[in-house]
């Protein structure tokens, strides 16, 4: 596949909109835990359609087809950006929640692991897609999406997210899988 020049550039003022939306949660799912609640966003009209149309516009740049939203949030902002983009969903899911026949992907997580399933004949060697999700912590879930599309035979061409903790490792593990596919996070906190 090509490599595709990305020149997206986040709409003036939609970082601040968008943060201005994000509820942090002291201590929640645990003590020490700052919780980045994206809830109140979703239930602000501007707010969430400014985000939809700003991945919209990124998949429509990158000529995606396909856009694949990763369990559960994912699928939250996932389908409205494929529906805007002119372009199909496909789910990631956890194991075990999908019928028929799939492809699975193990993938470590802090204390144990995980693992997640697509539908094996969701994508062909000619879709280009873009994997969405909300948040980019440490990067498990998404390097397991981005494998799990590469098996596919489909074409990558990239990953965007609402917002990366820049304090954890997680860019940085998603830039070496996606290798030259791009990556965009519209907030980094």
């Amino acid at each position: 596949m090509t490599r595709v020049t990305v020149s997206y550039q986040v709409p003036d003022g939609l970082s601040e909109l968008l943060l201005s939306r994000v509820r942090e949660v002291p201590d929640y799912p645990k003590p020490g835990i700052a919780f980045k609640d994206i809830t109140p966003l979703l239930a602000d009209p501007e707010a969430f359609g400014a985000l939809v149309e700003a991945l919209a516009t990124l998949a429509r740049e990158l000529g995606a087809t396909k856009i694949v939203g990763l369990e559960a949030r994912g699928f939250i902002l996932g389908a409205p950006v494929a529906l805007a983009a002119g372009a199909g969903f496909i789910p990631v899911r956890k194991a075990g929640k999908l019928p028929g026949a799939t492809l699975a992907q193990s993938y470590d997580l802090e204390y144990g692991s995980a693992e997640i399933e697509i539908h094996a004949e969701d994508l062909t060697a000619d879709d280009r897609v873009l994997v969405v999700d909300d948040v980019l912590a440490t990067g498990g879930t998404a390097e397991a999406a981005i494998s799990l599309v590469r098996r596919t035979g489909a074409g990558l061409v990239g990953l965007a997210v609402l917002m990366e903790l820049g304090f954890l490792p997680g860019g940085e593990r998603v830039r070496k899988a996606l290798g030259d596919a791009p990556y965009q996070a519209l907030l980094t906190v």
